[in-house]
């Protein structure tokens, strides 16, 4: 087999808007209100996906999800009466976090030899929460061989899981054994820690992996408290690279010392505070990052959104550590506004899965053609615009609907509506 890291995007659905339903998401909650442009959103977000190929990167798609949730809403016994928040749940587009989607160990890290997805139970938030059934399916679908592949039920609701976006590996390549970093949050003060340690350690526990080769590391309290809901909104991993803001661990040191123990090789590039605070890197979302490495020895490339060249003390630390010649050799701004005003940058839609792209069903691997027909549907079919009252109407249901069906038909996924 030919395992190769795939980047599988989540598209961004047709009911993208600004409900504000998630607490301590800092961008979610500004944005409250505000009208959003789930077309612009997509394409941005596809454009993404292309300029990956383009850098010789293997490129996958996860769906929409069908919005509204109208058995969420009945099984709450809604009524016009009540909460706002209950609809605007049910028509939440936030599935398109694909990071949220699972937690995800390549087959040489398990047991078994196979590669092991559990989707995230996502249970602070009942608009997240309500995602893994239909998550769970496209994952089935996508990693059907199992041969390959092991799907597991989420972890159960006693314990939060928000899947790989808490979840970091750090290896000399791809498709050798690594080291599966689990962070996990005790307390954020004013904010809920999402991700509980009895999660990860099921977790790592389900994949079969070895407990010497697993790392347990608590998410700096202080992190969350100021927005940073997920640890890799402040940290991202890949292959050798720790790239990390230096309040992102309860214990920095401490946590630095536990992977050099079980991964000598680690190389740490570390952000201070005095080079660019914890409030703007998460503002900018700086660490929400993609870091890939390019193919035929192109070294590592940082993917960040474009707030972070608008930013001076952002674009300036960045310009510093290029000209160090360290392991990190690019940095490519690409346009997510309208995901990072949901507070999604580059890294939040996308999930890591180590694999040979030949065992994967192809309809969920994307090419230029592929791309060009998603395109296509999208200028059809996408809204242009959803403002707050919009939620619940009859236009915006029928559009949704017409709109995800289409996306199914031109993906030959029919059987997902």
């Amino acid at each position: 087999m030919s395992l190769r890291e795939i980047n599988f995007d989540g598209l961004i659905g047709p009911t993208h808007n600004y409900a504000g339903l998630s607490l301590g998401n800092i961008a979610s909650d500004r944005h409250r209100g505000q009208v959003s442009r789930p077309r612009a959103a997509a394409l941005q977000g596809l454009a993404k996906m292309r300029a990956n190929m383009a850098l010789g990167l293997c490129q996958g798609v996860l769906l929409p999800l069908p919005r509204p949730n109208t058995a969420l809403l009945d099984r709450l016994g809604y009524d016009p009466g009540a909460s706002p928040a209950l609809l605007a749940a049910a028509w939440s587009a936030s599935a398109m976090w694909a990071a949220n989607a699972a937690t995800v160990s390549p087959a040489p890290d398990t047991r078994d030899g196979r590669c092991h997805l559990t989707p995230a139970n996502l249970v602070t938030m009942v608009h997240r929460a309500q995602e893994w059934p239909d998550t769970q399916r496209q994952l089935r679908l996508a990693f059907a061989d199992t041969r390959h592949f092991m799907v597991h039920e989420p972890v159960p609701p006693s314990f939060g899981d928000e899947g790989a976006a808490n979840h970091m590996r750090l290896c000399t390549r791809h498709d050798e054994p690594g080291v599966e970093v689990f962070v996990y949050g005790r307390s954020g003060g004013r904010f809920p820690a999402r991700q509980h340690e009895e999660a990860s350690r099921a977790v790592a526990r389900l994949h079969g992996l070895d407990p010497a080769r697993c790392l347990f590391v608590e998410q700096n309290p202080d992190a969350i408290a100021a927005g940073a809901f997920h640890n890799d909104v402040v940290a991202v991993a890949n292959e050798k690279v720790l790239f990390t803001h230096a309040r992102a661990f309860a214990d920095q040191q401490r946590a630095y010392a536990a992977m050099r123990a079980v991964f000598p090789d680690l190389e740490v590039v570390e952000v201070p505070e005095e080079a660019v605070s914890l409030e703007e890197a998460i503002r900018t979302y700086l660490f929400n990052a993609q870091l890939v490495t390019l193919p035929n020895g192109g070294g590592m490339a940082l993917i960040v959104p474009t707030e972070c060249r608008d930013s001076p003390a952002v674009s300036s630390w960045c310009e510093r550590m290029l000209a160090g010649n360290g392991p990190i050799r690019r940095v490519i701004a690409v346009d997510v506004r309208q995901s990072m005003a949901n507070g999604g940058g580059p890294a939040c839609l996308r999930l890591r899965v180590v694999a040979d792209p030949a065992t994967v069903d192809p309809r969920f691997l994307l090419d230029s053609d592929k791309a060009d027909r998603l395109s296509a549907v999208i200028g059809r079919e996408w809204p242009e615009q959803i403002a707050p009252h919009d939620l619940g109407s009859d236009w915006l249901i029928a559009q949704a609907r017409r709109a995800y069906l289409s996306v199914l038909e031109t993906l030959g996924l029919t059987e997902l509506g």
